[in-house]
């Protein structure tokens, strides 16, 4: 293929988010790929689904491949004639499909079952894969406290990699280009990703209900230590901006109660108290000309 890459690392590191960022730079499309969830093939029959059944065999014209070349290629666009295969948590998958994996990595062909070649030289292949993550994350135990996890990066990398050659077959590994380890999150990071994901909801209340708001530092700096996790990541960030900022917002536009328009200040008056105060204040034509996005957000 044109390249492969296996990219491990911990639950909500980024893997997959990296991967549909190359999308939208290859294509202009974050979705713009063929994702596999390797959770679906746990057992070896389930493969069928992937080059379909033989003739034959039962259900054979019902069961139409995923891996053909009709449907890689529509995934290419004009001036990048390149498409994104993503093996989402490969080592989910039953050992059946690393094996049918061996001559698309090697030789960029599969054989359907109705005996079509697909040709996967125009193909990124990208597997993702969360090996590793509970050797990285174990708990110290000593003279420490007993909930904290030590972060090495470059120990981890080593511990993913020992377990990636462990789990999947000497064969396999040989035959993938690039090993890239994800390091876990630090608090600096999530906050960047705090900016982001804020800057998301903006974008998206601002263009359907027509209004912005803004965080105190005493909101963002609750936000960031209720959702900065080592164990899971950005997710549990996310979680966080759902529960207490885009729903509690949603809620306020459903109802009325915010207005295009309208500014609204998320505050945490009550340290003690888990919810957030939502302070709205109708703008004027002159502010709304005015007000710059990203600055309501920072």
């Amino acid at each position: 293929p044109a390249g492969n890459a296996l990219l491990l690392g911990p639950t909500g590191s980024g893997k997959t988010h990296a991967v549909e960022v190359l999308c939208e730079g290859l294509v202009g499309d974050p979705k713009g790929m063929l994702k596999i969830d390797c959770a679906e093939f746990q057992h070896s029959h389930e493969i069928a689904k992937l080059i379909g059944s033989p003739p034959g065999y039962l259900g054979h014209r019902e069961t139409h491949p995923l891996l053909t070349q009709e449907r890689i290629d529509a995934l290419q666009k004009l001036g990048m004639p390149l498409s994104v295969i993503l093996f989402d948590e490969i080592e989910k998958a039953s050992d059946s499909l690393w094996q049918l994996l061996l001559g698309v990595l090697d030789k960029a062909t599969l054989t359907l079952g109705d005996n079509r070649v697909v040709n996967f030289e125009k193909c990124l292949i990208i597997m993702t894969s969360n090996l590793g993550a509970k050797e990285m994350h174990a708990k110290k135990y000593g003279f420490v406290a007993s909930d904290e996890i030590e972060v090495d990066d470059d120990k981890d990398a080593d511990r993913a990699m020992q377990a990636a050659k462990k789990h999947f077959t000497a064969e396999f590994m040989n035959r993938i280009d690039h090993v890239v380890t994800f390091r876990t999150l630090t608090k600096t990071q999530v906050a960047e990703i705090m900016q982001i994901e804020l800057g998301l909801i903006q974008d998206m209340f601002y263009k359907k209900a027509k209004f912005v708001y803004q965080l105190s530092p005493a909101a963002k700096y609750t936000l960031l230590e209720n959702g900065y996790s080592v164990e899971y990541g950005a997710r549990n960030l996310k979680r966080e901006i759902e529960r207490r900022i885009r729903l509690p917002l949603s809620g306020l536009v459903s109802s009325g109660q915010i207005a295009p328009g309208s500014a609204v200040v998320v505050d945490q008056v009550n340290p003690k108290d888990e919810n957030f105060e939502f302070s709205i204040q109708k703008l004027t034509e002159t502010q709304i000309r005015f007000t710059d996005l990203e600055e309501s957000i920072l």
